[in-house]
């Protein structure tokens, strides 16, 4: 897509529905699987390959949070995301401001989305994008209404006909000048007030196209929407592929290996699974030279039988020079997903006499699951020495082994 894209995540509320947790912190900032709601959701919209930049509307009081949840991504999703926004009092002066900070850069379709609903998949983004590219001044991701629907009235209950009926659901998606024109129409009536973007496409008379949304792309409202958020977020990764999104539909099972090894040099600390350890030397290499992510890459694109790490980023390339390793990896889980299959599991070990990485292991799964997509049951990190012998043994440098597994559709094609 030659438009520049945007998506604004609506991140500005309290979550009062939601406070029973101890920690009372908006529901947006609560923890599901290895990241903060916020993060998934920021995480969703970074990685599909159409959407440019996002913009967050956040609390005044919430930057913080907002910066440990974007922390939280990897280097390469960080980098599409600006500066937070500060929202009003209302879904509808939030939404404002952010249109407002796009404005001026270039962008000319804005996908608005709330940031409590961290499972939208790609297949979604990209059927906003299709329907926006053909013309469509307003799409609405819905889902259609199955339950039988009943209004209270003064003398009882009646059956409300559900043929045509649609639940609301996000991302809605617009040209940014005609949404931002309707906001600003919408803050000149100060009766008007909207529950949600296409709201106002409704009160213009825009015509508004329906993207089917899935029942995934639920929104956390309640204590008990945060537990079944939980179990997804176990059961799957963050990034549905397509609409069965079940290893179980994946047959073809491939496992690759990958080995890296970088020799120290002076420094402070060394980056390992994209945390840093403080140690009394670094890791030399071109890059920032993680071994444990340059590992799995290479685990990765074995199991894909595409290469290795070498032939996609050449060490000879400049543009590589001091480079995160996170956004190799995401290459390498990128390559995975136009196959149409995911990874299933990752294996680590670090061989290193030095700097002890036990204590970090948690924070290296951690960070390695939210980078790969994954449940952290699903990534092990083990550390091992090579009893004093060879160069790793005399305190020269660390290696890393790494396996991956990977799912993929059965394809005839594949020679």
């Amino acid at each position: 897509m030659t438009d520049r894209v945007a998506a604004l995540v609506v991140a500005a509320g309290q979550g009062t529905r939601l406070s029973s947790s101890p920690d009372d912190l908006p529901k947006q900032y609560r923890h599901i699987g290895s990241a903060s709601v916020l993060s998934h959701t920021l995480n969703a919209l970074a990685r599909h390959p159409d959407i440019d930049e996002i913009a967050a509307v956040i609390g005044e009081d919430d930057h913080e949070l907002f910066q440990a949840s974007l922390q939280e991504l990897p280097s390469s999703h960080r980098d599409k995301c600006q500066g937070p926004i500060i929202g009003g009092d209302t879904r509808q002066q939030s939404v404002r401001s952010g249109l407002e900070a796009l404005n001026g850069l270039g962008v000319k379709y804005v996908l608005i989305h709330d940031g409590a609903r961290p499972f939208v998949s790609q297949d979604i983004i990209s059927g906003n994008l299709d329907l926006l590219q053909s013309g469509s001044k307003a799409v609405l991701t819905a889902i259609p209404v199955v339950d039988t629907i009943k209004r209270a009235t003064d003398n009882g209950l009646e059956t409300v006909d559900r043929s045509g009926l649609w639940a609301a659901q996000t991302p809605q998606s617009f040209p940014l000048n005609d949404i931002l024109q309707w906001h600003r129409l919408a803050d000149g009536e100060d009766t008007r007030t909207f529950t949600d973007d296409i709201g106002l496409a409704e009160w213009q008379g825009a015509d508004i196209s329906i993207c089917e949304g899935s029942p995934d792309n639920f929104k956390i409202t309640t204590p008990v929407d945060l537990q079944k958020a939980e179990r997804q977020a176990e059961q799957m990764t963050s990034e549905p592929l397509s609409q069965s999104n079940s290893l179980a539909d994946l047959g073809d099972i491939r496992v690759g290996q990958g080995y890296d090894v970088h020799a120290f040099e002076d420094g402070e600390a060394v980056i390992l699974g994209g945390v840093s350890i403080p140690h009394t030397q670094k890791l030399k290499g071109h890059s920032d030279a993680d071994v444990v992510l340059h590992a799995i890459t290479d685990a990765i694109l074995g199991g894909l039988a595409d290469g290795d790490i070498g032939s996609h980023f050449p060490p000879s390339d400049p543009q590589w020079k001091g480079a995160a390793s996170d956004q190799f990896l995401v290459h390498a889980l990128n390559l995975v997903r136009k196959r149409g299959g995911r990874v299933a599991h990752v294996d680590v070990t670090v061989v290193c006499e030095a700097p002890k990485i036990g204590h970090h292991r948690d924070a290296l799964r951690q960070s390695v699951a939210q980078i790969c997509g994954l449940p952290i049951g699903r990534v092990s990190v083990k550390a091992t020495t090579s009893e004093r012998l060879g160069f790793t043994g005399r305190k020269e440098g660390i290696a890393c082994l790494a396996t991956a597994t990977l799912r993929l559709p059965f394809n005839d094609t594949d020679e």
